[in-house]
C-alpha cells in the first residue's frame, strides 16, 4: 500500500468519534473469573431463526463430540451463511436460557461499541487453526 493511502486511512480513522461503555470500577477475584468456561467453537452450521428477525440459531462443536446450540441476536450484524465455518469464542457455562422455544446453551462473546451514534458489533472470530474446545484463560 503507498504511503498516500495509509496517510488517507489514517485521517479516517482519527476522525470517526468511537464510543465505548466505561470499564468496570469494581474488580473481580481471580476464583470468580475462574469459573468462567471461555472455549473456541467451530460454527458448524448457522441459520434465522423463524418468526424473529434478530436471532440466529448456531449449531457449534464445542470439542465435547456434542452438539452445542447457542441463539444470538447479532442478524442485524451477520447473514448466517457467512459464519459456517469460523471458529469464535463462547462461554459455555451458563444456565440455558430458553428463547423462542429453543434453549440456548452459551453465548458467543461480541465486541461492541458506538460509532457516530451507531451501534457496531463484532463476532469474536479467531484462527480457524485454534481447535474446537479450546479454553480461555
Amino acid at each position: 500500500m503507498e504511503l498516500e493511502n495509509i496517510e488517507e486511512l489514517t485521517s479516517e480513522v482519527e476522525s470517526t468519534t468511537i464510543e465505548t461503555e466505561p470499564l468496570f470500577e469494581e474488580y473481580v477475584d481471580f476464583e470468580t473469573f475462574s469459573k468462567s468456561d471461555f472455549r473456541a467453537v467451530k460454527i458448524k452450521d448457522c441459520k434465522s431463526v423463524p418468526k424473529s428477525k434478530k436471532l440466529l440459531e448456531f449449531t457449534l462443536d464445542d470439542g465435547t463430540g456434542v452438539d452445542r446450540t447457542i441463539l444470538s441476536g447479532i442478524h442485524a450484524y451477520y447473514e448466517p451463511e457467512d459464519l459456517i465455518g469460523k471458529t469464535v469464542i463462547a462461554i459455555l457455562n451458563l444456565p440455558p436460557r430458553n428463547m423462542m422455544g429453543i434453549d440456548s446453551c452459551g453465548m458467543l462473546m461480541s465486541a461492541v461499541h458506538t460509532e457516530e451514534g451507531e451501534e457496531k458489533l463484532h463476532l469474536l472470530i479467531v484462527d480457524d487453526s485454534i481447535p474446537a474446545g479450546a479454553k480461555l484463560y
